[in-house]
């Protein structure tokens, strides 16, 4: 290694020591640009949409049964030779254990004229809803077949009432003021729909779930 002669050794260390002077130099630090805060992590209420209050509330504990009611929500079910003989919709894959309610009941006074048509099954072993889905278009296409026109709207949420789950609507538009009503709720267990001939959609999801109470158990 070659030998430095003394001035040459004094510049080398008087650089050095200018170097780690500024190196430590706390003035030199505040010069330099700040880094840019992180962004605020999203909130739990902002990351999650909540379903909308009306439609969905907490099932009820259990496994929730379907059984045939002699009058559901203050209708009668019909009887005799012009009651519903067949299962007009397709409920879908019925497994051991399931049960299928196929019933139409009368409003107060009705003696002629369509009935109100309800199709329902418990124990699904799939999701629910997606049982309902498949009732509500069978019934779609009953309904177009048997009186109904138009395209069906958009469903609407309604109170499901205290069995939980979701209850929801939608109307089949025609000429008159009073259109036909699908109506379909589900649960943790059961699903099922309703044909409302003539009626608004608001009224025919309080006779649903009135219906509801004394069909489901």
């Amino acid at each position: 290694m070659p030998s430095l002669g003394p001035r040459t050794l004094l510049a080398t260390i008087a650089l050095t020591t200018t170097l780690t002077l500024t190196a430590c130099d706390p003035a030199a630090e505040a010069e330099a640009p700040p880094a840019p805060p992180a962004p605020p992590a999203p909130s739990a209420a902002s990351a999650t949409a909540s379903a909308p209050a009306s439609s969905t509330s907490p099932a009820s504990s259990g496994k929730h049964t379907l059984a045939e009611a002699a009058t559901a929500g203050g209708l009668t079910k019909a009887t005799g030779a012009g009651a519903v003989s067949d299962v007009p919709v397709d409920p879908g894959e019925m497994r051991d254990g399931m049960h299928l309610v196929v019933a139409d009941y009368n409003r107060a006074g009705q003696t002629s004229g369509r009935r109100i048509l309800f199709v329902g099954v418990d124990s699904v072993p799939e999701d629910p809803n997606k049982r309902r889905e498949h009732l509500w278009r069978g019934l779609i296409d009953y309904a177009l077949q048997n009186g109904s026109t138009g395209t069906p709207t958009t469903a609407k949420p309604y109170q499901p009432g205290p069995f939980g789950g979701s209850l929801e609507c939608l109307s089949l538009p025609e000429s008159a003021n009073n259109t036909d009503v699908i109506c379909g709720w589900s649960d943790t267990t059961t699903a099922a729909v309703a044909l409302f001939p003539r009626t608004t959609p608001a009224d025919a999801a309080r006779l649903f779930g009135a219906m509801r109470a004394d069909l489901e158990h």
